[in-house]
């Protein structure tokens, strides 16, 4: 017994470190997955490229992943730049951005719809007449990837920076001592689309109107909220090794034969019921099939639950009692379902012998006329 069970823990040991080793092997092979818009993703959908880009030129430009009440608002000149945030910032959050622009900063952000964001305001549009096609503020024409999904609302004091046959594309507002520049369309960014056609150029147009001196690529806009962040801070070659850690330790406990929880024992175990009685009484008439006694001792009893509750003489025979239900039970019975009632009932009293069904359906009977009486 011993010997069946060591092979078996053994058996199991070995099964799991293969399951361990393949899940290892198969998790390393695959690619790594990247959120969309990240600085450093070199998928199609990041933005790596013109980060290195902008890192190669010069030394001041670096990634940030803190929350923005951290910025350090009182250093002017410096550009966060935000690329289409997962979720909408919070109250305190938007007010911090708002008091790092105010205090001669830049914010430049490239989203598809930043209704809501800043007080922007969009409008959704069609198609214009010569599709790919925007102009700067000299007029010049451009080409670009643009999809007619929505363009941004001005107000006085804003100045439009790209724009269409649709509206505005692109514009520069003031905040303080400091602005804001958004643009509708951050796949200009991605490292799929940066070499299309103008894209270069118009990205290097809208980082000339920074003018700034220190570009801050937030990443912070990027975290996913929720849940989410406690497995993110773990590797998945570790989660994977907790998960199958946890099949082993149900397994173990299993067939050690542990249970979780008291022991309760059933109130049957421990109780005796005041009705045991009865029950082995009628348990010992059925087997016995003693039915017309049965029948008598119900028959007996509703006389006397007929005396107790409706006052009717216990010495009365069925027969005679057709009047008495019939005034007693105040419409609830009719003459007919009386009559009938005891001249069957006074029939089967009479015969020394009863079927199982005859006694099966006059206990019934019985225990209906006898729930009547004491309802009333």
């Amino acid at each position: 017994m011993q010997r069946s069970g060591k092979r078996t823990w053994i058996l199991l040991s070995i099964l799991l470190l293969c399951f361990l080793a393949g899940g290892y092997f198969l998790q390393s092979k695959q690619p790594a997955a990247y959120p969309a818009y990240v600085s450093d993703s070199p998928s199609p959908t990041g933005t790596k490229a013109i980060y290195t880009y902008l890192k190669e030129e010069s030394e001041s430009v670096q990634r940030w992943k803190k929350p923005p009440q951290t910025l350090d608002a009182e250093d002017g000149g410096q550009v966060l730049v935000m690329v289409e945030p997962l979720n909408m910032p919070k109250s305190e959050e938007m007010k911090a951005y708002e008091k790092f622009m105010e205090a001669g900063n830049t914010i430049l952000l490239f989203q598809r719809n930043p209704q809501g964001m800043f007080d922007l305001v969009t409008d959704p549009v069609e198609a214009g007449a010569e599709e790919g096609i925007l102009y700067d503020q000299k007029d010049s024409r451009n080409k670009a990837e643009i999809s007619y999904l929505n363009r941004m609302q001005t107000e006085q004091g804003d100045d439009i920076l790209l724009y269409d046959d649709a509206g505005t594309i692109a514009l520069e507002r003031p905040y303080g001592d400091g602005r804001l520049i958004v643009s509708i369309f951050p796949e200009w960014m991605t490292n799929g689309q940066i070499l299309k056609k103008d894209h270069v150029s118009l990205l290097t147009s809208l980082l000339n109107e920074t003018e700034g001196r220190q570009f801050l690529f937030d990443e912070y806009v990027h975290k996913p909220q929720g849940g989410e962040k406690a497995l993110n801070v773990y590797p998945m070659w570790f989660l994977l090794f907790m998960f199958q850690g946890g099949i082993l330790a149900i397994l173990w406990l299993w067939y050690q034969g542990k249970r979780f929880g008291p022991i309760f024992s059933p109130r049957e175990a421990t109780v005796r019921f005041s009705d045991e009685g009865i029950r082995a009484l009628a348990a010992w008439y059925m087997r016995s099939r003693r039915y017309h006694d049965s029948i008598a001792i119900q028959a007996d009893y509703l006389k006397l639950v007929l005396q107790e509750k409706w006052h009717i003489p216990y010495r009365e025979e069925w027969r005679s009692l057709a009047p008495l239900l019939e005034r007693k039970s105040q419409g609830r019975m009719g003459k007919k379902e009386i009559d009938s009632f005891l001249s069957g009932l006074t029939d089967v009293l009479n015969k020394k012998r009863l079927s199982k069904q005859e006694y099966l359906l006059w206990s019934k009977k019985i225990d209906r006329l006898r729930k009547v009486v004491e309802e009333r």
